[in-house]
């Protein structure tokens, strides 16, 4: 009998081994994952490994959405705010209705079921988007629309996917009720995340523990979403604030042992859970395949209609993106003279990368077997099986064809970072630099020290001023390459030193580590470029 932890370790051995073939076949791993998993489910007797959707909603999607958000740049968030709203909002309930429509007039499924499939389907994936987006080289503006779409559509998806089921259990729908609490899901959402990062703010003001700080960060997103859920509010919105306040508020709050304590566990938490959610799409197959048994629907009608239903959410995302880019800003003139329009090989690329993932099989899977009156549910394992092969159709095709369309449009990734990063790098190190003659000024009897650091910040000063007067893909370097290389092999000797005095018993393992850790900080600190 194969048991929960056999399931697990094997989980974890898979997402290892297709990790690295992702990495060595240079493809985002979301991709290879859901492959994995489709070939896993396919050999014969393999302990059946099901997706639970509550899983997903309370465990799953709260730590996924946190950090995402947490590392979104605010301001970036901010300036991109309106098309992301017209994606994030009005991309998914248009591509929701135009769902609806189809299933209803050319698949048979009743309306209301018909809107619950289009609500399923219509938001692109926050991970997924923010994995193949990281891989690829592209201008930061669409990664920021890209992220920023993806952690607020889940909500506006949600939130019409729970009215949609409501109305195929009960029979009954009001558009203005609905209208009314979706404005009230949203806005209590957005209420509780900033109750609940404020909070979180306030304790990391009074508390200096790393392991406790970094506990507490991991607990931030499941209150957040928990509570605002209790309250029937929107947890996805809840979450998204939450992370987005913080991560305004905690360059100021944490100091570095908790920045460096942090970063790693939730890098880490990312990892493995995209790769377990992934995979674990891909080994829904069997019982996608299992529900369909009942259905007396011929494969090659079941076929045509999953091509129908991918087709369409993906033409609809490419023709609403184009409209609602350019549309506003030719209806508002001054603005668009002070704020160009985005090109449009970038909009073809927010047009193209609509890949859809966890959160459309989990909320597949969570449909009701029965109504009120005891009917099955109509259409469910049709939904079931048509959400399945959406997912599977854009994240293969739309997620491998990407690149290459990146290539054929020649998009290029754009220098602003780079740019904001030498300028903030050279007036940091000046005023370091001015702030050191002052120290020497007031304390004489520190200049010995005082000249060793000011060599270092000159070296940094001349590298930084070099940056900004070279070529564009010239890397910026903290400190001067002769510099780099003759302190990574300083530090390599220190290294190879200390763990020959552990392997002669001079020092113990305890000392290793502490002399290690400092010598790994220097290294980092280098800003060594592969």
């Amino acid at each position: 009998m194969t048991s929960i932890a056999d399931i697990f370790v094997g989980l974890l051995l898979a997402v290892v081994v297709l990790a690295l073939l992702a990495r060595k076949l240079s493809m985002p791993y979301p991709i290879l994952f859901v492959l994995g998993g489709l070939a896993l489910s396919m050999i014969p007797k393999l302990p059946e490994v099901r997706l639970d959707p509550h899983l997903v909603f309370q465990l799953i999607l709260p730590p996924l959405l946190f950090p995402a958000a947490l590392f979104t740049s605010w301001r970036d968030f901010r300036a991109n705010l309106r098309p992301i709203t017209l994606l994030a909002v009005g991309l998914v309930l248009f591509t929701t209705v135009a769902v609806a429509l189809l299933a209803h007039y050319f698949m048979g499924l009743p309306l209301a079921a018909g809107f619950v499939l289009g609500a399923i389907v219509s938001p692109p994936d926050a991970i997924a988007a923010s994995a193949i987006a990281d891989t690829l080289k592209v201008p930061r503006r669409i990664v920021t629309i890209l992220e920023g779409e993806s952690l607020v559509n889940d909500a506006t998806a949600l939130v019409a996917y729970r009215f949609a089921v409501l109305a195929v259990v009960t029979g009954s729908f009001s558009l203005p009720h609905a209208g009314g609490q979706f404005v009230i899901m949203g806005l209590g959402g957005l209420l509780i995340g900033l109750l609940i990062g404020w909070l979180a703010e306030q304790f990391h003001k009074h508390v200096d523990d790393a392991p406790i700080e970094v506990t507490i960060s991991l607990l931030t997103p499941f209150v957040a979403y928990l509570l605002a859920e209790k309250l029937d509010l929107s947890g996805v919105l809840a979450v998204v604030t939450a992370g987005l306040y913080l991560g305004w508020r905690m360059p100021e709050l944490l100091d570095f042992k908790t920045r460096l304590h942090g970063g790693p566990v939730w890098e880490m938490i990312q990892f493995l859970l995209n790769g377990f959610v992934f995979i674990l799409i891909g080994l829904q197959l069997p019982e996608v395949l299992q529900a369909l048994s009942d259905e007396a629907i011929p494969v090659h009608r079941l076929i045509s209609y999953a091509l129908m239903i991918s087709l369409t959410v993906i033409l609809v995302r490419i023709l609403w993106v184009f409209p609602a880019i350019y549309l506003p800003r030719w209806m508002l003139q001054n603005h668009s003279m002070s704020n160009p329009p985005p090109r449009w090989r970038h909009v073809m690329i927010i047009a193209w990368t609509g890949m859809r993932g966890v959160l459309s099989l989990a909320a597949a899977l969570a449909l009701p077997l029965t109504l009120r009156d005891g009917t099955p549910f109509p259409g469910r394992d049709l939904i079931l099986f048509l959400t399945f092969t959406v997912i599977i159709v854009t994240l293969v095709v739309q997620g491998l064809s990407l690149p290459a369309l990146i290539r054929w449009l020649g998009i290029k990734e754009d220098i602003l970072s780079a740019s904001e990063e030498r300028k903030a790098r050279l007036k940091a190190n000046r005023e370091a630099f001015a702030r050191l003659n002052e120290i020497e000024e007031q304390d004489p009897a520190k200049a010995d020290a005082l000249r060793r650091l000011r060599l270092e910040y000159e070296d940094h000063i001349r590298q930084a001023e070099g940056a900004a007067s070279a070529s564009a893909g010239t890397p910026l370097r903290l400190f001067s390459l002769e510099y780099e290389r003759l302190s990574l092999a300083a530090l390599l000797q220190e290294r190879q030193t200390i763990i020959h005095l552990r392997n002669e018993n001079v020092i113990s393992d305890e000392v290793l580590r502490r002399i290690q850790r400092d010598i790994d900080l220097a290294e980092a600190r280098l800003g060594r470029r592969q």
